[in-house]
């Protein structure tokens, strides 16, 4: 499984005069990273190309540059970095001298992939949502069930047949919480997956 961000990284390099500054955030979101983008946008560069990798979704941007020579060296720096869920803008000031497509490619992509080699990384963890419903009287233990298997608790609702609660868990923990809701309420609980 790949890595992601565990916080926002920067990392400059000066290369034949032109400064280049790598920005990367964990982003889930193709509108997340449009969002980056505007927020980190410094007047006065020359280029904002960016790059954008979540699963099988990817997106990138030579920003004025000639064709391939920033945006996809910088997605090949996240796929060469083994992460995912990431976002790279490598903002340049242009120093005066050209540095030719094979240069630039090689600033851009070099940037990127230096930003994310010294970033602190995290295991993406997979998630699954599921919805428990079991008989009232198992409540507060259900709780306790939750917490030991890591699962989040996102909503709770009661009618007359008992409460409903809406969790988000480790996939891993799955089998397990399900068994112990088993044991617990002698093979009366419901737990459906939300999320497939």
């Amino acid at each position: 499984m790949a890595d992601t961000l565990a916080q926002p990284a920067r990392h400059e390099s000066v290369i034949r005069n032109s400064r280049f500054i790598a920005l990367a955030e964990r982003q889930e979101s193709e509108h997340g990273m449009r969002t980056f983008i505007d927020r980190i946008r410094e007047t006065g560069a020359n280029h904002h190309c960016w790059a954008w990798k979540s699963g099988q979704l990817y997106r990138f941007d030579d920003d004025g540059e000639p064709g391939g020579t920033a945006g996809r060296p910088i997605l090949q720096a996240i796929e060469g970095q083994d992460m995912d869920q990431v976002g790279v803008v490598v903002i340049r000031y242009f120093g005066g001298i050209k540095l030719g497509t094979g240069g630039l490619a090689r600033a851009y992509g070099g940037t990127a992939a230096e930003c994310l080699r010294l970033a602190e990384r995290e295991a993406l963890v997979d998630m699954s949502s599921a919805q428990v419903t079991l008989d009232f009287e198992h409540a507060d233990r259900a709780h306790q069930l939750f917490a030991r298997h890591q699962a989040q608790k996102l909503a709770e609702c009661y009618d007359e047949n008992g409460v409903c609660f809406d969790i988000e868990l480790p996939s891993q923990k799955l089998k397990a919480l399900k068994r112990d809701l088993d044991e617990l309420s002698r093979g009366r609980v419901e737990l459906t997956l939300t999320n497939q």
